[in-house]
């Protein structure tokens, strides 16, 4: 068998896009796109792929994911993420974390460091300073638009689902040269959730 030609597909959420975005969310996208085919063309693994360009995104305020995370009740950032690699079917998840950049990160640590498929919360917080991974502030991931949303959806007449319409999880899907495929998926749920809410992006086969 030669070598497959790789291939990477990236999205940066379901919904509409509000037109004073769509040029920054676009960017975003193809930005993602090219730094995990960058990896892929450097003959890098799948899984190297999709978390580099899901690390992007997460990266980006455009994106519900890592840093411009939709706040929960009380104002908060909490993340999901999940990565799966087809080679083997091994997968890692993070649920509900805080105070960190870079959950797709955490979440292939947990793939490859532990005996686990998904750890949440305080758990992960844990796991996450035993592999040195850096605790960021909060509000470092507070982008001005989310605050805004949070506080619009906290008035007594507010309808938080007009406000879910734009938003959505990021992910991607590689192929490498030896054909192993690979996803990845971050996102920060959804805006004015309850705490301690888990959506199906870290739950293989749902999200």
């Amino acid at each position: 068998l030669g070598s497959m030609k790789p291939v990477i597909v990236v999205h940066g959420g379901a919904g509409r896009i509000f037109k004073e975005r769509e040029e920054g969310c676009r960017a975003g996208v193809v930005r993602a796109a090219l730094r995990g085919y960058g990896v892929l063309r450097q003959g890098g693994s799948a899984v190297d792929a999709v978390e580099e360009a899901v690390r992007s995104m997460e990266d980006d305020p455009h994106f519900n994911a890592g840093c411009g995370s939709v706040l929960n009740v009380k104002g908060e950032v909490e993340m999901d993420a999940i990565i799966m690699d087809g080679k083997n079917l091994d997968s890692g998840a993070v649920s509900a974390v805080k105070c960190i950049a870079n959950p797709i990160k955490l979440a292939r640590l947990v793939m490859e460091k532990t005996k686990h498929m998904l750890l949440t919360d305080h758990g992960a917080q844990l796991f996450a300073q035993t592999m040195g991974i850096p605790e960021v502030p909060g509000e470092k991931l507070i982008t001005e638009r989310s605050r805004e949303r949070w506080k619009k959806n906290l008035e007594p007449d507010s309808n938080p689902e007009e406000f879910q319409k734009d938003l959505g999880t990021v992910g991607a899907v590689a192929i490498d040269s030896e054909a192993n495929v690979a996803c990845a998926t971050s996102t920060g749920g959804l805006s004015n959730k309850l705490i301690g809410r888990v959506g199906d992006t870290a739950c293989i086969g749902m999200g």
